[in-house]
């Protein structure tokens, strides 16, 4: 399998858990995916009234220098731990 098919696949799993990730987790998740998927940041950062949107550009910047192929890895492995802490299989 491909590391595209094998993001693919994570993508999906993740959305299995019960409970949702940890806002941390979230965020790591959304930085990763959106470095993977868009590239660098694109947009300006959100303004201070919308805190939510601020910390998802904030997540997808701090992984910036990481390729395509970084992020795709990093998300997979952080997926394969979220799992087996809800006690699914990777």
């Amino acid at each position: 399998m491909g590391l595209q098919e094998d993001f693919d696949e994570h993508a999906a799993k993740v959305k299995t858990l019960k409970e949702s990730p940890s806002n941390e987790n979230l965020l790591i998740l959304y930085g990763l995916y959106k470095q993977a998927t868009v590239g660098p940041v694109t947009t300006s950062r959100p303004g201070i009234f919308n805190q939510k949107e601020r910390a998802k550009w904030d997540a997808w910047k701090a992984v910036e220098g990481k390729s395509k192929d970084e992020a795709m890895s990093d998300y997979i492995t952080k997926v394969k731990q979220l799992l087996e802490e809800a006690g699914l299989t990777a």
